[in-house]
């Protein structure tokens, strides 16, 4: 490894944890691989080299948004990094999409699961904590795009949300670590009228908002109210998608960026504007998850490292 990188990564503060949403990427080869691997092996056997590089303290792991993962699938992921490492999870779209959906991505019909806190807790949160245990990082809801006629009835659709964060296990006994965090994909949760209401859903429920920095959301400036209502504590992020490539973007992005081996699209001013959120947030003592994606600029690793480079100033 680099001996500016290794430098780089002792640089961090202890409480910021950078990575990336997934691993099993062949075309990071020379950046995080020493050799050429298929996605496949990657798959298996690609997380505890990963989990070495010095600038990765946590990965999102995105497969448990298409289904369920037991306690023992979670458990191998935990064997395989070091004990300072910790997992973003995303919660399984079961739960968190108002929508029964086809393989398109169409919408079919409602979905009964919505927000169901049983489901929520037997589905996602107590199999990552048995799983996981200590190296559970962050507990991810994100709320797929809501249909018409709930965004006309979110206070309605916030309470439900509140009903079920309410209803979870407290997580910090068992994984120090731990945040439970709700992202979105409408910005109507961050209008004027309805913010105060998510705000106390998420502090009466000791949760926290994922910022989310995708097209379909407002900049990065522009959601920091609602962190804001909700300081002092963690500070959890997905950069998921460049804006060029519009809400529904991400195959437009997988088509210009793979194999994900460098930039295209970089994105200065806010690689600038979330390293200074990121250390308002350390400087205070607080918790810091962020998980990049390959569609953010064209390779996740290399987003990371010009975002560790801003943190710390170098």
């Amino acid at each position: 490894m680099e001996p500016e990188l290794l430098a780089l990564g002792a640089a961090l503060p202890a409480n910021v944890r950078l990575g990336t949403s997934s691993w099993s990427y062949p075309g990071w080869s020379g950046l995080v691989w020493q050799d050429e691997a298929s996605e496949q092996t990657l798959s298996k056997k690609g997380l505890p080299i990963y989990s070495q590089h010095p600038l990765f303290r946590t990965v999102s792991i995105d497969r448990s948004f298409y289904r369920p993962l037991s306690a023992s699938d979670y458990a191998r992921y935990a064997a395989q990094v070091p004990p300072d490492f910790r997992f973003m999870v995303k919660a399984p779209s079961l739960i968190t999409d108002a929508l029964v959906r086809s393989e398109d991505g169409r919408g079919k019909q409602a979905n009964p699961a919505f927000l169901n806190p049983e489901l929520a807790v037997q589905e996602f949160v107590a199999p990552a904590l048995e799983g996981l245990g200590a190296r559970l990082g962050a507990l991810v809801f994100q709320l797929s795009p809501l249909p018409w006629h709930l965004l006309d009835q979110l206070p309605q659709t916030i309470a439900r949300l509140g009903d079920m964060l309410s209803a979870l296990p407290a997580v910090t006994p068992h994984a120090p670590d731990a945040v439970i965090a709700v992202e979105v994909r409408d910005p109507q949760w961050l209008a004027p009228d309805i913010l105060p209401h998510f705000a106390k859903v998420l502090r009466d429920a000791n949760a926290t908002y994922c910022l989310g920095l995708h097209a379909k959301m407002p900049p990065l400036a522009e959601q920091l109210t609602l962190l804001r209502m909700l300081w002092p504590g963690p500070l959890v992020c997905r950069w998921n998608l460049h804006p060029l490539h519009g809400p529904y973007g991400y195959a437009d992005a997988e088509k210009r960026y793979a194999p994900y081996d460098r930039i295209h699209d970089p994105e200065p001013e806010l690689h600038a504007e979330l390293a200074q959120l990121v250390r308002t947030f350390a400087s205070h003592g607080q918790r810091v998850h962020i998980a990049v994606s390959n569609h953010a600029e064209g390779c996740a690793p290399l987003s990371v490292q010009t975002l560790a480079t801003q943190i710390v100033g170098k």
